[in-house]
């Protein structure tokens, strides 16, 4: 169980003769779970325009389409954010949990999707370095053959039908475990590093797959930690106003920076990233990007993608946050405690 997964439970924050605001409550977790369904809704079209050639929704507005399918498919494409933000009202409208109750939810949802991520590029990273290796060496073909070997080599067939499934396999992972290894990446980083500095100084055996598991694990490590980080108050924080400031002023600060701050960041770089096919996160994807040194790992379209990931969990988190900032505003009890990082 981690800090991601925990109940945030305590004594009550409010003020005597105060009480919370249903209908207050009401609004933030209808804001909450509705930027959550356009940001899915976002994403399921991404996937839908640039990898399955549908026209996309631009066509409606006047926009240029993907492909020539007729507009019907750009219609279907809309009805998937409708569908999506009906579904999130339901949910609000049909049940009566708490900010927190939902803040927690949300933090479970996103612990989930950073244990896959972390997941994926571990095992990713490990498999891609064994078959460089392998290529490097000259062994890959008395494994495999000389077909396969041939095609492990393209990186359109090692993401397709190596990488993908791998992925795949992590979400499952992620299902059935609760701990986020982010020391353990970090401590991986290191060693890999030890290796560089061993085989070169050591055994004059220096290789391009070794230094790019490094970035590849690395970048990981600091874009998919910033989630959690946040939800354990651990990112700097200008404390010069903020620590003299009353719970419920915490609060505003904290919900305000959450809408105004977090996720107005997050949608830049959602739609920057991924508003089209050529774009800074969609195009290396699509293309299976990798670097040009030679035997390296074959990981630069995922490097790309870590962005996207980053982007969604941080919007995730910030949702969290805010709904709990608005219940530390309204004075709902089981506040989190902003200095001692702690739930009071």
């Amino acid at each position: 169980m981690t800090a991601l997964d925990m109940v945030q439970d305590g004594s009550p924050v409010m003020k005597s003769g105060e009480t919370p605001s249903p209908e207050s409550a009401r609004i933030s977790r209808l804001f909450g779970w509705i930027v959550l369904a356009i940001m899915t809704a976002f994403l399921i079209n991404n996937y839908l325009t640039y990898w399955q050639d549908l026209p996309g929704i631009a066509p409606i507005y006047g926009g240029a389409a993907n492909g020539s399918l007729p507009l019907l498919w750009s219609w279907l494409q809309l009805a998937v954010y409708g569908a999506l933000v009906l579904g999130a009202v339901a949910y609000v409208l049909k049940n009566s949990r708490t900010l927190r109750q939902d803040s927690v939810r949300i933090c479970s949802i996103n612990a989930f999707l950073i244990r896959a991520a972390f997941f994926a590029v571990l095992i990713v990273g490990f498999v891609d370095s064994v078959i460089s290796f392998l290529r490097i060496e000259d062994l890959l073909p008395l494994l495999t053959g000389q077909d396969l070997a041939d095609d492990l080599g393209k990186s359109r067939f090692r993401g397709a039908y190596v990488h993908m499934p791998l992925i795949g396999l992590s979400v499952i992972i992620a299902a059935f475990t609760r701990t986020l290894g982010f020391t353990w990446l970090a401590l991986l980083v290191v060693v890999a590093e030890l290796l560089i500095v061993i085989g070169r100084f050591v055994f004059s055996y220096e290789q391009a797959f070794l230094a790019d598991l490094v970035r590849f694990w690395y970048a990981a490590l600091f874009l998919f930690a910033s989630a959690y980080t946040l939800l354990e108050e651990g990112h700097v924080r200008v404390d010069v106003f903020y620590a003299g400031l009353t719970t419920r002023t915490k609060g505003y600060v904290n919900a305000i920076g959450s809408v105004v701050l977090g996720m107005s960041l997050c949608t830049v770089i959602l739609v920057i990233g991924m508003g089209g096919k050529q774009n800074i996160i969609n195009s290396p994807i699509l293309t299976y990007e990798v670097t040009q040194a030679g035997f390296g790992l074959y990981v630069k379209y995922l490097m790309a993608g870590f962005l996207g990931v980053f982007a969604v969990s941080m919007m995730v988190q910030f949702v969290a946050y805010f709904l709990d900032a608005i219940a530390d505003i309204v004075g709902e009890p089981g506040g989190r405690d902003h200095e001692n990082h702690s739930v009071q």
